[in-house]
């Protein structure tokens, strides 16, 4: 198995030469299992580029393309790249989008296509589209078969329903959270919802750490500094910090972060790395973490 980054950045794109480095596409992760079946995670605005490799890839091999994108959440930097993939232009595609129904309205992950498809919004409407396209809504906790992998969902902490995903292929796996916020309690000590929420937190937490154990590779949103970090709280972005400690609590191989602040340069993106990498130095052991940048491809 192996993946590849297509779109590191998060909230906004944001192209130019301050970002030219890591890239300023939003999140989007090519997955290929051992016998190349395409897995997607998020469909961000590197969804395009992606698209458009795919489709030199066809003209080499003359096979239609199949695809299956994973949406962690409906924010529009993880899904604002939809309606420009390529392939659902393109007749003997499939395209398959997978997703967690919203809690709230009950509506599934097919309402996070027909948005994007508002006249208001975009010119061609989804009858237009020549691909077969298909709706798979998922529940957090009951794995399911794409291929030769099983693609495990978990909810996350943030403002929308986010569903993190473990991939498994062949004895090897990968976590990718989308995005994340640490969990913490609202209320003070002396406060009768305190104990509550302690519950429901310790038992959120210790739902992702179980799907999250012994990955290979955890890919994880690290938005924000520790020092950045409490003027964004309950905005459901995560640490550096945070990222590590989650690595290090459930014994990832390797952890990648990505979803870089918009406002940061690549310079800056690179000292505060430095400067959190240095701090951590001494409880890494065995766990390499590495900034994740458009076009970096890993083979697990």
């Amino acid at each position: 198995m192996k993946f590849t980054f297509w779109g590191v950045r998060g909230s906004i794109p944001t192209p130019g030469p301050r970002t030219a480095r890591y890239g300023g596409n939003t999140t989007c992760i090519e997955v290929r299992t051992d016998n190349d079946t395409l897995l997607i995670l998020d469909a961000g605005t590197g969804l395009f580029p992606l698209a458009q490799s795919l489709v030199q890839r066809k003209g080499d091999t003359g096979a239609d393309i199949e695809a299956n994108i994973f949406i962690t959440h409906s924010h529009w930097d993880h899904i604002h790249g939809l309606p420009f993939f390529t392939p659902l232009f393109m007749r003997g595609s499939r395209v398959r989008l997978h997703g967690a129904t919203d809690p709230d309205t009950g509506q599934g992950i097919e309402h996070v296509m027909n948005v994007q498809l508002q006249n208001s919004y975009f010119p061609v409407s989804e009858t237009q589209l020549s691909a077969v396209i298909e709706y798979r809504s998922l529940t957090a906790g009951i794995p399911v078969t794409v291929g030769d992998a099983t693609i495990c969902g978990v909810v996350m902490n943030h403002p929308v329903i986010n569903l993190g995903y473990r991939i498994s292929c062949c004895g090897k796996s990968l976590f990718f959270t989308g995005d994340h916020e640490p969990f913490y309690n609202p209320y003070p000590a002396d406060h009768p919802g305190h104990a509550a929420a302690m519950q429901q937190m310790h038992a959120r937490s210790g739902a992702i750490d179980a799907v999250v154990a012994g990955v290979d590779a955890l890919i994880v949103d690290c938005s924000y500094t520790r020092e950045e970090y409490p003027a964004k709280r309950g905005w459901g972005h995560g640490t550096f910090d945070a990222a590590v400690e989650l690595a290090l609590r459930c014994g990832a191989r390797a952890l990648y972060c990505t979803h870089h602040e918009p406002t940061r340069s690549d310079d800056a993106l690179e000292a505060v790395f430095a400067e959190v990498m240095a701090r951590h130095a001494p409880r890494l052991g065995q766990l390499t973490v590495t900034l994740a940048y458009e076009g970096l491809q890993v083979a697990l």
